[in-house]
């Protein structure tokens, strides 16, 4: 596992531009680093959505699994 180059937290993020703000991040990822995607609920829409527009990019491994926390690390292969 890689220390993560990005660590966003998403409920600092203002609602309106969330989605769009963490999607535009992860392009950042560089090959073979990671980001940490810490979260209050399970952003499993995020990631259907991310994995729709870049099937195969990411691997993800949860690291915390609620139900207050959600912490995802996620490699870009």
């Amino acid at each position: 596992m890689s220390e993560p180059v990005i660590i966003i937290n998403a409920p600092m993020l203002p609602p309106p531009v969330k989605h769009q703000t963490i999607l535009a991040t992860f392009d950042a990822v560089p090959k073979g680093f990671s980001a940490l995607l810490i979260n209050d609920h399970d952003p499993k829409p995020l990631l259907y959505q991310l994995d729709a527009e870049q099937p195969g990019v990411f691997s993800v491994e949860y690291q915390e699994s609620g139900p207050t926390r959600y912490a995802i690390l996620l490699t870009r292969n």
